[in-house]
Order: C-alpha cells, then sequence, then structure tokens
C-alpha cells in the first residue's frame, strides 16, 4: 500500500511538473483586442485556448491596428496581435519582419477581408445576369432610390470612412450618375445596416458598400459584384483611395490580407506547441459571419461569443489545437 501511494504520489508530482513546466515555457501573454467584433471575439477565443490547453497566463489588452502593430515591431509587445490587417500598414510590417522582430504566424482569414459592392442574394438569385457592377448599372429600375424612384440607388457608407471614399471615387468612375442611379449618403454605420435591412424585410432591390466578415452579413445574405475589370494597385493608390482625385478610373477592390502577428521575443519562447496552434488558427469569413450575427442578436460580449463558439463548434477549432489541448479545453467548457 505505501509503495502504491508513492508512486501514486510520483506520478501526479510527475504530471504537475509537467503543467507547470508548460505553463512557465508558454508564461505571461498579451493579447490585443481590437476594437472590432471579429477581432474582440478571435482575442477572447485565443486567450481560453491559450489558457485552458496549454497552461498559459494570457491577458487581454486594448488595441487598435495602426498602435497595436506599430509597438509590436518596435518594442515587442502586445505579444498577439491575432486580427491583423497587414495591407494597411505594408512597410511597418515588412520592417519589423526583416529586422527579425515580428513574426507573421496564420493567415486569421483565409478569404481576406472582403469589402466592395454587393446586392441581396434574392435579387442575384432572380437576375442571374447581374454578377458585375457594369452589370447593375444598366438596371436603375431593379434598385430604386427611395427619394426618387425613376433612378437607382448606390448605398455609401459614413464620412470617415476609407470605404466611403473609395465608394464615391468608384462611382464617378464608372460614371453611375449618367446611368441613371444617384449616391446615397446613409450618414452612420447604423443608418447604412438600416438600408440593408428595411430592403430585406421588403424584399427590395438594394446596392452599396460593405464588407466582410460582419455580423449583417452573417444575418442577410449578400453577393459581391465583380468589379468587371482588373485590379490595378498603382491606379489604386493614385486616384481609387483618394477622395479629391479628379480624374478615378474603373478598378477592382483588392482583397485585405488578414494574419495574426506575433512578437518575436514571445514566438521564441512559447515553444512549438504554443507556435503551432498560433501557426494552424483559421477561420472562413461564413464562419465568423454567423458567430458575430449570433453576438449581435444576443448582445453577447467578446467572451460570450468565444465560449459559445468553442462549445459550439468543436469540429472547427480542435483541428488548430493537440489532442491533448483539445480535452483540456472541452473540459474547462
Amino acid at each position: 500500500m505505501n509503495k502504491l501511494l508513492a508512486s501514486t504520489c510520483l506520478m501526479f508530482s510527475l504530471l504537475g511538473g509537467i503543467s507547470v513546466a508548460n505553463a512557465a515555457e508558454c508564461g505571461t501573454v498579451t493579447i490585443a483586442s481590437m476594437n472590432w467584433q471579429s477581432a474582440e471575439v478571435l482575442s477572447n477565443i485565443d486567450k481560453i485556448i491559450l489558457n485552458e490547453g496549454y497552461g498559459c497566463q494570457a491577458e487581454i489588452t486594448v488595441g487598435d491596428t495602426v498602435p497595436t502593430i506599430t509597438s509590436m515591431a518596435e518594442k515587442g509587445q502586445p505579444d498577439i496581435a491575432p486580427e491583423a490587417w497587414i495591407d494597411l500598414l505594408p512597410d511597418v510590417v515588412k520592417r519589423g519582419v526583416d529586422e527579425g522582430k515580428l513574426v507573421q504566424a496564420a493567415t486569421a482569414l483565409p478569404d481576406g477581408g472582403v469589402q466592395g459592392w454587393w446586392i441581396p442574394k434574392y435579387v442575384a438569385d432572380e437576375h442571374p445576369d447581374i454578377k458585375s457592377i457594369g452589370d447593375v448599372l444598366k438596371h436603375p429600375e431593379l434598385f430604386p432610390d427611395a427619394e426618387d424612384s425613376s433612378k437607382g440607388a448606390i448605398y455609401n457608407g459614413p464620412q470617415g470612412w476609407g470605404g466611403t471614399v473609395v465608394t464615391a471615387q468608384l462611382y464617378k468612375a464608372f460614371d453611375a450618375e449618367k446611368a441613371g442611379f444617384t449616391l446615397v449618403d446613409t450618414g452612420s454605420a447604423a443608418g447604412l445596416d438600416g438600408s440593408v435591412a428595411k430592403a430585406y424585410e421588403r424584399k427590395k432591390g438594394w446596392v452599396g458598400y460593405y464588407w466582410s466578415p460582419t455580423a449583417l452579413l452573417g444575418k442577410y445574405e449578400m453577393v459581391k459584384l465583380e468589379a468587371g475589370v482588373p485590379a490595378d494597385a498603382a491606379e489604386w493608390k493614385r486616384c481609387n483611395t483618394v477622395a479629391d482625385c479628379p480624374d478615378p478610373k474603373p478598378n477592382a477592390w483588392p482583397v485585405d490580407h488578414v494574419v495574426t502577428l506575433v512578437a518575436k521575443p514571445f514566438s521564441e519562447k512559447a515553444g512549438p506547441d504554443v507556435m503551432g496552434y498560433l501557426n494552424n488558427r483559421s477561420w472562413s469569413n461564413e464562419t465568423v459571419n454567423k458567430l458575430m450575427a449570433w453576438m449581435t442578436e444576443n448582445q453577447a460580449s467578446g467572451e460570450e461569443g468565444a465560449k459559445h463558439f468553442l462549445k459550439d463548434s468543436a469540429d472547427v477549432w480542435s483541428k488548430w489545437v493537440s489532442p491533448q489541448a483539445a480535452e483540456k479545453i472541452k473540459a474547462s467548457l
């Protein structure tokens, strides 16, 4: 009996030692939570998985694209930016990687951040010939302006958004006014969302600016229009993104690259298991859209959304982690 007790104690001691070693290896981790819904829920998912699955001491810190990526490249903090839209700071990211201060881990959104002009799926289904911006502009009658039904309407975002500038420039570039369309300033994010919801409730035509992943596109099925022209990066930078540029040309909206950035010092101490997770963890825009729609409908926080996802979508996240970590995470929920 004494020998059995001694061996049992030794086994738990060894297991405890392994757990402590893993925690010590991972240590304290700072995760930047950006100020939009998809990034907020992903940072909370990372926190739970790293803490429960890998014995880390992960903490969430407030972040935003420019200050977070700049700080990581210059100071090595925070440790992780789960959803970094790197096309907004290409030079900073490249310099950070080249100087050995940043590591690019998983492509957080393999579909990319998708911006452009969209129409409801029911319109696309009813009119399969409408696939591009040019196709839409042939049919103002299908997208009537609420103020003047003799014209079509293209709904834009609020002032201050980069997408709003681009939409206004593409409106000019594609000669939408000559085609019989007005450009509608929705005034706010809520106004833009409300215009989509109203159209859907009445099964009316709608065309305008939006992006994915978003809760709205998780609730309402939309189809992104093709530009009908090849992408021209130089022209995009010269004029399509510049509000007062007088001569914009038709152009295709580029897909934004969205990755997970890790500070090099943390990547070196975290160990292969943790970095294996950060190199594997990615999800589709469709998955994110549905999760954000659930969060919006239930007024859920990022932490609540993360727990819902981990409980409801083990088939997705279990592929990101080791079998041992998966069991620990499931047991913690």
